[in-house]
């Protein structure tokens, strides 16, 4: 793959080489590090903003339990950056129903002229050694492979596809033609900023996207409840079959859908699991949350997130939150549909499974 690869094209680092089929039902070993929410009581201030619902904020419990123990399959890794499980406090603020859409982002272009990340060739000064035949703007797109691959390789399913974009995700012999509805995708950390910004919102702290996304609940696995298909229903977009050989939609889409396809949580945020990862405003830091043990005995109130990005597996790179999943994640490899975990990706990468939400604060917060 050449040098022109943006940095970072993965957001599930840590490999996940469990093949089971079947999610037990419930959140057992460990259940007592979650106390139960405590939402606060204050109404809405006005009317809904469009698109958008009221979040009242409170306390909870934020975090995820170690999926290898117990009796959660979770796949092989230990989520180790989603602990210590800890008290948050949020204040309310208002949270898109749903991901952003290719209508709505393609209405900020047009007010805006702004160009994405993905639109733009990399330069030589980015990378000095790659040759000029590679310095053409695309992103990375997914791509199955042809026969069953040892999952160790992630650059085995993922390429860098000249003129993918956001116009073009798959590149560009693909488009935005009845897709209308579908989240917007191969947008990087600037590129969801400038849409906020634009729209007087901004990308939520990951406290408030996982607040928002747990719905009132406390510890439990999915935004919905404890089993993955509950009465064999199933409640998000993500990827059955053999990864990354082929999807077989069992929950009715192959690759990306339409946003709002499955049930809301009980707050009626629609795909706050799978679908497509989502940027949030804070850095990632693997140790960010044993930081927080060490430095605060009681309730971490309104976290923005470290001061610096850090990632053991690429310590150099500036990495950002994502949160959720996509319609990649399985339990085979990735699991991070489940609520409580956390993804990260380098801010100028951008993907065929990445997207964003916003938030807009009763009195927006300067970070």
């Amino acid at each position: 793959m050449n040098e022109c690869v943006h940095k970072t094209i993965f957001s599930c680092l840590s490999l996940l080489l469990m093949n089971a089929a079947v999610f037990p039902p419930a959140l057992a070993a460990g259940a007592s590090h979650f106390a139960p929410t405590i939402s606060n009581k204050t109404k809405a201030p006005a009317a809904a903003p469009k698109g958008m619902v009221w979040i009242p904020g409170g306390e909870f419990s934020m975090g995820s339990e170690d999926p290898t123990t117990g009796t959660v399959c979770g796949g092989h890794e230990p989520m180790r950056d989603a602990r210590p499980v800890h008290r948050t406090y949020v204040d309310g603020f208002w949270i898109d129903k749903t991901e952003v859409t290719n209508e709505q982002f393609e209405k900020f272009v047009k007010a805006t002229g702004y160009r994405t990340i993905a639109e733009i060739a990399p330069t030589k000064e980015e990378f000095p050694t790659a040759p000029k035949e590679n310095l053409v703007a695309g992103s990375t797109v997914f791509t199955p492979t042809a026969r069953p691959v040892a999952l160790q390789n992630m650059y085995q399913w993922w390429r860098y596809q000249h003129g993918a974009n956001w116009r073009h995700p798959e590149g560009p012999k693909s488009s935005l033609n009845g897709r209308e509805k579908y989240p917007v995708v191969q947008v990087a950390y600037p590129d969801a900023m400038a849409y906020a910004k634009w729209a007087g919102k901004r990308l939520p702290t990951e406290a408030e996207w996982e607040f928002a996304a747990r719905g009132g609940r406390a510890g439990e696995i999915y935004s919905w409840g404890n089993d993955l298909k509950p009465v064999g229903k199933w409640m998000a977009n993500i990827y059955e079959g053999k990864f990354p050989v082929k999807d077989t939609g069992a929950d009715g889409f192959v690759g990306v859908a339409p946003v709002a396809q499955f049930p809301a949580n009980r707050y009626g945020l629609y795909d706050t699991a799978g679908n497509v990862w989502e940027w949030c405003s804070d850095w990632y830091r693997a140790d960010y949350y044993a930081q927080l043990a060490t430095q605060n005995e009681g309730v971490v109130r309104n976290p923005q997130g470290p001061d610096s990005a850090w990632d053991p597996v690429e310590p150099k790179e500036k990495k950002r939150i994502h949160r959720g999943g996509s319609f990649l994640c399985t339990d085979q490899y990735c699991t991070r549909y489940m609520v409580g975990t956390r993804g990260k990706g380098e801010v100028t990468t951008a993907g065929n499974h990445l997207g964003f939400r916003c938030v807009q604060p009763v009195k927006l917060t300067k970070r």
